[in-house]
């Protein structure tokens, strides 16, 4: 074999993988409007193209407060975001502090509607959304008709939390840097007591943080107790957001993760799941016998 076969030899063995496992590409979908629902809120939308086809649209890096509270899940994660910026005790009882937090949520909602309420683009890979399993959402970057960034927005507002996936963006913007940013914008709406960080108790905030830290390691230590049936089995190629954070050992941040690096590159067997930061030999014993790569 001369040195030129060896070259093509080692280029197939070696880098084609890589190759393959680039991203989608970004497409850019301009002119689409807002379709008004009774179930979609600030971060989370139906839109229609101007072809007539609809998609259900999930932003990426921004999280608003929960705005529908429909089951132990919604629960929990408004509970989560109230713990965030800070305002689980934002009035003077727990009822209207849930209200208050609630109402908060529509309000970012309220924004994306006005904000979207001339033609504006959206920027896809066609990366499924994967969140609850009721709506079919694909994440995407939402262009508003002056060229603003809409994530960016809600999160300067104070409306919603720089969290999420995340995912590389238009004109050359990176995944990290694009939560850089978000981050930033967070931090001068925290500065300047926008949205939901006018009612942030800063001098509880760090208890109340940590008090959530707790109860998502109670929450991690009993699934990892409590076995899922036993027939129970997930793709962590093509499984929600919320059947991930079933997963022994495995909550919300991590399950973001996980939908960011199947992103990059599908995971082929158990292993493969150490390629998130946060899951290591340890963490993959508790659930991998739950894995199942062949489901659809």
């Amino acid at each position: 074999m001369n040195s030129l076969a060896r070259f093509i030899l080692l280029y197939v063995l070696i880098l084609s993988p890589f190759a393959q496992a680039q991203r989608a590409p970004l497409e850019s979908i301009r002119d689409c409007k807002l379709v008004p629902t009774d179930w979609g809120d600030g971060d989370s939308f139906q839109i229609k193209t101007p072809d007539g086809t609809e998609h259900t649209i999930r932003l990426y890096g921004a999280d608003c407060l929960e705005l529908h509270v429909n089951d132990d899940t919604d629960g929990r994660r408004l509970r989560a975001q109230r713990s965030y910026f800070g305002i689980t005790t934002a009035k003077p009882t727990r009822t209207e502090s849930i209200e208050m937090a609630i109402g908060l949520g529509r309000s970012a909602a309220e924004y994306t509607a006005k904000r979207l309420a001339s033609p504006f683009t959206i920027h896809t890979r066609k990366q499924k959304a994967l969140g609850d399993s009721k709506h079919q959402r694909i994440f995407a970057f939402v262009e508003t008709s002056d060229g603003k960034d809409l994530a960016t927005e809600l999160v300067s507002q104070g409306l919603a939390r720089a969290y999420g996936v995340c995912n590389d963006g238009p004109n050359e913007l990176s995944t990290q840097r694009y939560r850089e940013i978000l981050a930033d914008f967070e931090l001068q709406a925290a500065k300047l007591g926008k949205g939901a960080w006018a009612f942030t108790n800063w001098e509880k905030l760090p208890a109340e943080r940590d008090i959530q830290r707790v109860e998502e390691e109670d929450n991690e230590i009993a699934q990892g107790n409590a076995a899922l049936p036993a027939d129970f089995r997930l793709n962590p190629n093509t499984a929600s957001r919320d059947d991930l954070d079933r997963l022994p050992g495995i909550g919300e941040a991590i399950a973001n993760r996980i939908i960011e690096v199947r992103d990059d590159a599908p995971f082929e067997e158990a292993k493969d799941m150490q390629r998130v930061h946060g899951i290591k030999q340890k963490t993959l014993a508790k659930f991998e016998q739950y894995l199942d790569f062949d489901i659809p």
